[in-house]
């Protein structure tokens, strides 16, 4: 979910990563330069709401009626504190109390993570359409939320996903222009090529055109009618160009649409958690640069058949490079619940920003990327099985290969998939097939 927080003058409730919460009392100014704090504030994706004073001693009976915007604050903190069903009836109760799009936008997505922490795919997907839709909640969002982790995995994810991609309903309409303004940078001459296919559709089509009268004359025939070979043959060449020229233009739309499909699972792969040597939660974006990324995925037996066979070989893999990620069909499928309690929390890297976030913040993370480079060891450990499985099927769909088959994925420096093959991976041609991570090729991958 993403974490909410509350304010109010002078005190300032918001939930961090971790759930826990943290109060803060000095509060020089308003969170936002407005009249009332009846709006929020996006900061470090946090959203802040404000809050209404819980003091009896303070309260007016205006306080005290029930709003939209206090039902969905109560609502995050019962939700942090695990009651789900509860959380659950007082974003319901936001609904129906005429709420504003932005307090309409945070009880259906909060809903969303509710029904998806009680296994309700359907409804989880209902409520993110409709954000989508109707109150302009950005895709990404749906995407980096490890609340939303469970439903990620389900197949009425896929289906949203596969709605956002193509812009049905403009549902996450921004989302397929990001993915068509990236489709533009890898293949820049297809818009081109489209107009080039259009105009001599056309100009193809208007000679047709004028060309009819002259075959019926041929045909006809008599004094002054053409030859009927020749106009035929015009005719021919016409029809010939129309046919050749559309159907360039349908195989351009079919590749945007597989690059779109492609890109599209990317972004998802980019944002599938790993759990490094030293305990530290990372996103596979946040690795980029600084490792190519094996997946080794399928059968318990060959996962660790391959992951033996690779240590005969690790210090050239480790020159170049690799991080064994091992993924074990089947292993995601039941839940995990984490354990509540005392004792250190995994460390999280700070999360990176999804296609069509501010491109300035993924400058910043170079600090953080140099950081990561003295954590990063030979093998990691995938946090959400379940969206490395799904993930994992979607590509081998894409691919043609028979679903739920042992496999293997070498991903480049820059995160895209560089190549992919069946069983065990031959370490040996790999470590002669990848250059070591500081030669110049490696630097062409970036």
């Amino acid at each position: 979910m993403v974490a909410m927080a509350v304010v109010a003058s002078p005190q300032f409730l918001c939930f961090s990563s971790e759930s826990n919460l943290r109060i803060t009392t000095t509060i020089t100014r308003p969170c936002l330069p407005l009249p009332h704090f009846n709006s929020i504030l996006l900061r470090n994706n946090k959203i802040y709401f404000p809050l209404i004073s819980c003091s009896s001693s303070s309260q007016t009976p205006e306080a005290q009626t029930q709003t939209a915007e206090s039902c969905v604050n109560l609502g995050l903190q019962l939700f942090s504190k695990g009651k789900v069903k509860d959380a659950l009836t007082q974003f319901e109760t936001a609904l129906s109390l005429n709420p504003n799009p932005v307090e309409a936008q945070a009880a259906f997505y909060n809903k969303a993570c509710c029904h998806a922490y009680r296994g309700e795919g359907k409804k989880a997907a209902d409520s993110l359409r409709t954000a989508l839709r109707e109150y302009n909640l950005k895709f990404g969002t749906i995407l980096n939320d490890p609340d939303l982790a469970s439903f990620r995995a389900l197949p009425e994810f896929k289906e949203l996903q596969e709605e956002a991609r193509l812009g049905g309903e403009d549902v996450g309409s921004s989302f397929r222009r990001d993915l068509k303004l990236i489709s533009e940078v890898q293949a820049p001459f297809r818009g081109i090529r489209r107009f080039f296919s259009v105009a001599f559709t056309a100009a193809a089509g208007i000679s047709l055109f004028f060309n009819i009268p002259r075959i019926l004359r041929a045909i006809q025939g008599g004094d002054g009618a053409p030859d009927i070979l020749e106009t035929a043959g015009n005719a021919a060449v016409n029809i010939g160009g129309i046919v050749v020229f559309v159907a360039l233009f349908l195989w351009d739309n079919k590749k945007e649409e597989e690059q779109l499909a492609q890109i599209s699972r990317n972004e998802t792969l980019s944002r599938l958690p790993l759990r490094l040597s030293t305990n530290r939660i990372v996103e596979l974006v946040q690795l980029r640069d600084i490792v190519r990324p094996v997946i080794l995925a399928g059968k318990k037996e060959t996962v660790t058949l391959a992951m033996r066979k690779a240590e005969r070989f690790r210090t050239d893999l480790v020159r170049r490079g690799v991080l064994l990620v091992p993924v074990i069909f089947g292993e995601g499928r039941k839940p995990k619940i984490e354990k509540k309690g005392f004792g250190p929390k995994p460390k999280v890297a700070e999360p990176l920003p999804s296609i069509g976030e501010d491109f300035e913040k993924r400058t910043q993370s170079v600090t953080a990327q140099s950081k990561l480079k003295a954590e990063v060891r030979f093998k990691a450990e995938v946090v959400s099985p379940a969206e490395w499985e799904r993930w994992i099927r979607d590509q081998q769909e894409s691919e043609g290969v028979p679903v739920g088959e042992d496999v293997y994925i070498i991903l480049r420096l820059d995160g895209r998939v560089r190549r992919s093959g069946k069983g065990v991976p031959d370490w040996e041609q790999i470590a002669k097939e990848l250059p070591p991570i500081d030669a110049i090729l490696s630097k062409l991958e970036r």
